[in-house]
């Protein structure tokens, strides 16, 4: 493997140029940076993929709605559509991406959403269609550079810290590691839940945040299986049942270990992130749950990969099969949580025009 990482070593050295000097021009003002006078807080990562910026999005919704009202801009990442986008009743996960359409099924009660690759037109447009908007969550957004965020919270798994990563394609990063310095605060994610203050201090030390940032520590608690239609299918939900586990995201791991915890019998298929699920994918599916051994069985899945089933040609397939999904949310240490809900609450509340 370290091999086959230093034959990469030339391309990393080459889009380690094309990035610094991107962002040369950004910080020379040669490439414009719009401000806005509504507050904005961009929610990213420097790694690809899997650092649980939707959990860590819901949170910020949880923790400022109703006081405050909320909208989310997202690129809408492998959608079907170009171009802007205002979530309605119409929505769904083709039209507005897996994750937009996520929060907006879940949170269309408490926030607005929308999706546009161009997040300059697509504040605006979006501070339109939702008048009554107080801030702005920007999902994906740290590599946005087009629009200066407010508060730029910045997101590392901790079981892959950018610390210990290198650029693409020799490693995950999209960006050098030093580019965490264009944070405000750095939220270490998907922590064990026994972390103890002390690894924690070992890990911010290894992080060496500037004076500035600071540094934050969340893990994800599971909650209690959903059902993805309402089909009338019950079932008493106990580890005798057998599982066909299947998930399109970047990392599987910790999905995986839970349900392995919980349950006697488990059977796991890791599809690609943001997988579109066509006739392939559901022979995979079908063919797994049926050789379960087990008597009683059911199908377990991700929030972001419900959404897609709900589609009518994947609904007609599927409604009649025990498929649940997994809700997970985003819960910060009680050693941190309120000095990070703080910081967050007095940005917006000090910026609200």
């Amino acid at each position: 493997m370290k091999a086959f990482r230093l034959l990469l070593l030339p391309f990393s050295l080459l889009y380690a140029i094309i990035i610094f000097l991107r962002n040369l021009f950004y910080d020379a003002g040669i490439l414009p940076s719009t401000r806005f006078d509504i507050p904005i807080i961009s929610l990213g990562n420097l790694a690809f993929g899997g650092t649980g910026k939707t959990p860590q999005i819901e949170y910020l919704i949880r923790l400022l709605s109703p006081e405050i009202k909320t909208a989310v801009l997202s690129r809408g990442y492998r959608r079907k559509t170009i171009g802007y986008i205002f979530a309605d009743d119409t929505a769904t996960a083709a039209s507005m991406g897996d994750e937009p359409f996520q929060i907006y099924n879940k949170h269309k009660h408490e926030t607005a959403v929308a999706v546009s690759e161009n997040r300059v037109l697509g504040i605006p447009n979006l501070l339109y269609d939702a008048q009554e908007t107080q801030v702005v969550l920007l999902d994906d957004a740290f590599q946005h550079r087009a629009v200066k965020p407010g508060l730029n919270i910045l997101l590392s798994d901790y079981s892959r810290m950018f610390t210990n990563d290198f650029i693409a394609p020799m490693g995950n990063l999209r960006e050098y590691r030093n580019a965490y310095k264009r944070a405000d605060a750095i939220v270490v994610t998907k922590c064990p839940e026994q972390l103890s203050q002390t690894k924690a201090r070992e890990i911010e030390d290894s992080i060496k945040p500037y004076p500035y940032q600071k540094v934050y520590f969340s893990f994800q608690t599971y909650g209690e299986l959903i059902p993805v239609f309402e089909n009338g299918i019950t079932y008493d939900v106990s580890n005798e049942l057998g599982v066909l586990l299947f998930a399109g995201i970047a990392h599987i791991f910790s999905l995986d270990e839970h349900i392995k915890s919980r349950f006697k019998e488990v059977e796991t298929i890791h599809f690609n992130d943001h997988q579109s699920y066509g006739d392939d994918e559901l022979k995979r599916i079908m063919y797994g749950y049926e050789h379960l051994k087990s008597n009683k069985k059911i199908i377990i899945t991700t929030e972001k990969d419900a959404v897609k089933l709900l589609s009518p040609e994947l609904k007609v397939k599927l409604q009649d099969l025990p498929i649940f999904f997994q809700p997970l949310k985003t819960e910060f240490f009680t050693w941190c949580k309120s000095d990070f809900d703080t910081i967050v609450k007095d940005y917006v509340q000090s910026n609200l025009i």
